[in-house]
């Protein structure tokens, strides 16, 4: 969890920054409005390095060991965190300032397209059967916990400085400061051992079980496992991003909020996001994984539709209802995930499989998704449009994971066979 909460507090600091001053910081010559979009499609590019991401840790993840893989993944996040704190800006380094940041970009999406796999197998590989899903939810709560923990350094930075000084070098200290959480990240996976499912693999001289390429396996073997999986879980990174980077943007530039006040609704939205991902992941060890992703899609169809009239009425209040609204639906579904999805996959290619459907699933709802919800707000004039399409992308996400079997009972501690079909 530590670890996770780190790499993810890297990885938004970067979208709540991207909201509120890259526009004005790498790309000034574009306008307000236009250079957002840019800001924010510079977000959305992690999104497409995080399956290959997936796909390069994975496969030293399955064939060295998840602990020395998440060690790589969290130094490179956090190296690639401290150059964008130091990159000049546009106007003193001119086009190579904004092609630098795509690039740091580029890099903090491998590395987070390795640890989320990593992360939940630590856990799900070392738990007690039935309660694999409690054990799986500390990983899953890095997302809400960094989302809060962001809105909080950028909240504290607003409330002690000027705009111009937060403009000039104020949204630098989240990026520089996280240093700190780095080394703190690296103490604590230097001193984790290897999960046990791997272990027993290498004991029972089965370590070299593993193809040479476990992508090749992946997509051979379960190809429909990797396409269902992510399209059960693409909603949850819809509604997420949405919240985290796009109504940040919305509440300061289209409500006029003060960005203290946005930020404060951010942190809040953080917390009741973690409160549903602890409901839905303890209760997913009593009724199913699927049951319990089931109901989070559902929830999320309605909560698309409610969510941004709410948010348009204008006030705090209304804006910190509607944020709410948005990523505690999605809690629900994200907390069975993170037992789930390992357990759809056998450990000589578990970590593999598993990442490539979540990081797929991130390309589709975290990464286009907010660049349409800008367009759509142009075109519409109104942010009920987004609420319907992310109303849709929900229902795709159910009928996605209807087509899943539930993987409560399934065995995740030797090298087995496939355990649902491909």
């Amino acid at each position: 969890m530590t670890g996770t909460v780190i790499e993810f507090y890297d990885f938004f600091i970067y979208g709540t920054a991207a909201a509120l001053v890259f526009n004005k910081v790498f790309f000034p010559e574009l306008g307000a409005a236009a250079g957002t979009a840019l800001a924010l499609a510079t977000f959305g590019v992690a999104f497409v390095a995080r399956p290959f991401g997936s796909v390069l840790f994975g496969h030293f993840g399955d064939r060295l060991g998840r602990k020395r893989t998440l060690v790589t993944t969290l130094l490179l996040m956090g190296l690639s965190t401290l150059a964008i704190g130091l990159l000049p800006s546009t106007g003193v380094i001119g086009w190579v300032a904004p092609a630098l940041l795509v690039l740091l970009r580029v890099l903090q999406g491998l590395a987070v397209g390795g640890e989320w796999a990593g992360a939940t197998l630590l856990t799900a590989e070392n738990a007690p059967a039935k309660v694999r899903g409690k054990y799986a939810l500390y990983p899953q709560l890095g997302p809400s916990v960094a989302f809060a923990l962001a809105s909080a350094t950028f909240l504290t930075t607003a409330l002690t400085m000027s705009n111009e000084a937060f403009l000039a070098w104020g949204w630098r200290i989240p990026f520089i400061g996280s240093v700190v959480l780095v080394a703190l990240g690296l103490y604590v996976r230097l001193a984790i051992t290897e999960t046990a499912a791997f272990a027993r693999r290498n004991e029972a001289g089965n370590a070299s079980g593993s193809t040479r390429l476990p992508v090749t396996e992946v997509l051979t073997r379960q190809p429909r496992t990797v396409l269902l999986g992510a399209g059960s879980t693409m909603a949850v990174f819809a509604f997420f991003y949405i919240g985290v980077t796009y109504l940040t943007s919305y509440g300061t530039q289209q409500l006029g909020l003060p960005r203290p006040t946005v930020l404060a609704m951010g942190i809040i939205g953080g917390l009741v996001f973690a409160a549903t991902t602890i409901a839905g992941a303890i209760l997913s060890d009593r009724v199913g994984r699927r049951r319990m992703v089931i109901i989070g899609n559902a929830l999320s169809v309605v909560g698309g539709v409610i969510a941004f009239p709410i948010i348009d009425l204008g006030t705090a209040a209304s804006f910190g209802l509607g944020l709410s609204i948005v990523l505690g639906v999605v809690g629900i579904a994200y907390g069975p995930i993170g037992a789930q999805l390992p357990e759809l996959f056998p450990t000589r290619y578990r970590y593999t499989g598993a990442g490539m459907s979540y990081n797929l699933a991130g390309v589709l709802g975290g990464g286009v998704v907010p660049l349409i919800a800008t367009a759509l707000v142009a075109t519409y004039a109104t942010s009920l449009a987004i609420g319907l399409l992310l109303a849709g992308l929900a229902v795709v996400s159910l009928a996605c994971t209807l087509l899943l079997p539930d993987s409560v009972d399934e065995s995740i501690s030797a090298d087995a066979a496939a355990p649902v079909a491909a």
